[in-house]
């Protein structure tokens, strides 16, 4: 008889993973080192493959921030739109065959940030209006 101790969730809907607050700083970072790198840094194939592993994993999760803030936009916004076109390019550039190559590894940092940006301008414009004090 096999017992486990792991509780499978059922959350088609993200909502339990849109109330966590995404790890940005030690992703930025590793995204900055990742682009940042010569031909002359050493690294295994086998390294490669879980840095690219790690990039994938998080770039999935801004995705789906990017997509959930999207949605709270009205259809026909401009940053929506936007973050739409943003959303298909992840999608089919996730879908891609990881590869153990600085490459590969180098796309998926250019995804995270990509991601990151237009998650940037999505709370912007998600901001409530700001009022301008009359100078009068």
């Amino acid at each position: 008889m096999h017992t486990s101790t792991h509780t499978v969730l059922y959350d088609p809907h993200g909502l339990i993973e849109a109330g966590l607050p995404l790890h940005r700083e030690p992703y930025e970072s590793l995204v900055t080192a990742v682009l940042a790198w010569t031909d002359e840094d050493p690294l295994t194939t086998r390294d490669l493959e879980q840095i690219a592993l790690q990039l994938t994993g998080h770039a999935r999760a801004v995705a789906a921030d990017v997509h959930r803030r999207a949605d709270q936009l009205p259809k026909a916004s401009g940053p929506k739109a936007l973050a739409d076109i943003v959303l298909r390019e992840a999608e089919g550039r996730l879908s891609a065959t990881l590869e153990g190559t600085v490459r590969c590894v180098r796309n998926r940092a250019r995804l995270v940030r990509a991601l990151y940006e237009r998650l940037d301008r999505l709370e912007v414009a998600l901001a409530p209006e700001r009022v301008v004090p009359s100078g009068g």
